[in-house]
């Protein structure tokens, strides 16, 4: 076997272990955060602990599901009219108006419960049949009228107000704006980087944003309790303009919390970065946040991003069916701190990438053209 195909089969043997593992390692831990934003933590309350929500309704209503929505509004309409309507049958009940046919009745044509909450539903929808009708012998039935309809418009703006800020929410913008499946470890001008992509899906471009990165610790306590701990990332170039999809950098220096950090150590590290974007939308004016989250088993030592960004004659071509698509780098097996204090990697280890022109290695295309080794940002202000 020739040297170069040994170290071949090295390569490949250590980059399926450090995969296998590391998948392995990330089924038996729980994520901090999921890769769609949302938290996996759920609130054990003590009891008479829901004030806050009843006291936020309608904070309430709009973070709750459409089909419990749906559940409370119409319960709402129903309730009422049955109230309404229990008021009016004893309005008519009083006045003797299901006894006496021939009696000047409060209400036309209500004798019983049922014409009382056919009357209430009718005035609360505003459906006005004009076969029951409020008379001007009862002053009690009047004012309970009045009192119906100003609570059925209130009940119709709240109603309409949680609807459409449920549809306008901020999440479903942030749907279409997406993080990478991965973030990948190279270097860039010389330095090694961790980055990842950030895009967005729909027409109308976000001209303005601010991206975020934290690493999330937590270590169990010996009594089973969890410590967290937090440590912000400085990102190079967070204010954004993301017409075109925009790589965000961290650059592994002296002071970053994986200075130190190889491909080893991802193995056996228990940190999450949780990355977010937060921007102002451009149709609605509000203000939106995408996030998602990398485990260690997430980040790709000695891979880029493929190009996905093309110039045509008159516009800007982006195959976004490249968006999470890596290619294969030549880095050492080294941290960057073993890199700055001019350490050399053993001979058979130098790069993930065998010495062969090209390599399909899990999916990826392995290229060893030096001119790929650095990863440009493709970004365009407008």
């Amino acid at each position: 076997m020739s040297p170069e195909r040994s170290e071949q089969v090295i390569i490949d043997t250590h980059h399926t272990t450090v995969h296998t593992l590391g998948r392995e390692h990330e089924g038996r831990r729980l994520r901090y955060m999921q890769k769609d934003g949302k938290f996996p933590v759920v609130f054990q309350k003590a009891p008479g602990e829901w004030s806050p929500y009843l006291m936020d309704i309608f904070t309430t209503l709009v973070e709750i599901r459409w089909r419990v929505m749906f559940l409370i509004f119409s319960l709402s309409y129903i309730i009422s009219w049955l109230l309404f309507g229990l008021c009016y049958w004893l309005i008519a009940h009083i006045n003797g108006d299901d006894d006496n046919v021939d009696n000047e009745p409060c209400v036309a044509n209500v004798r019983g419960f049922t014409g009382a909450f056919m009357f209430s539903m009718e005035t609360q929808a505003t459906i006005g049949y004009g076969f029951r009708v409020m008379t001007e012998n009862c002053m009690v039935a009047i004012i309970v009228l009045t009192v119906q309809n100003i609570f059925s418009c209130l009940l119709d703006t709240f109603i309409i107000g949680i609807a459409v800020a449920k549809m306008a929410s901020a999440r479903k913008r942030a749907q279409t704006v997406g993080f990478s499946r991965c973030a990948v470890v190279n270097q860039r001008d010389g330095v090694l980087c961790l980055s990842w992509r950030l895009g967005d899906l729909r027409g109308n471009h976000i001209l303005e944003g601010v991206a975020k990165a934290q690493l999330v610790h937590y270590v169990k306590q010996p009594l089973g309790s969890i410590m967290m701990s937090y440590q912000d990332l400085d990102i190079q170039d967070r204010d954004i303009v993301l017409a075109t999809p925009a790589t965000i950098v961290h650059k592994l220096e002296p002071g970053s919390p994986l200075y130190s950090l190889g491909p080893d150590d991802l193995l056996e590290d228990t940190f999450e970065l949780v990355v977010s974007f937060t921007y102002t939308g451009d149709s609605t004016g509000m203000l939106h946040q995408t996030r998602t989250s990398y485990m260690p088993a997430d980040i790709r030592w000695g891979q880029r991003f493929q190009d996905m960004l093309k110039v045509g004659k008159k516009r800007y071509k982006v195959d976004y069916a490249l968006f999470n698509e890596t290619t294969w780098v030549p880095l050492p097996l080294l941290s960057a701190e073993e890199i700055d204090r001019g350490r050399r990697p053993v001979e058979g280890s130098q790069s993930r990438c065998p010495r062969t022109p090209s390599g399909q290695r899990n999916g990826h295309t392995c290229q060893m053209n030096p001119n790929t080794t650095e990863e440009v940002m493709h970004q365009t202000f407008l």
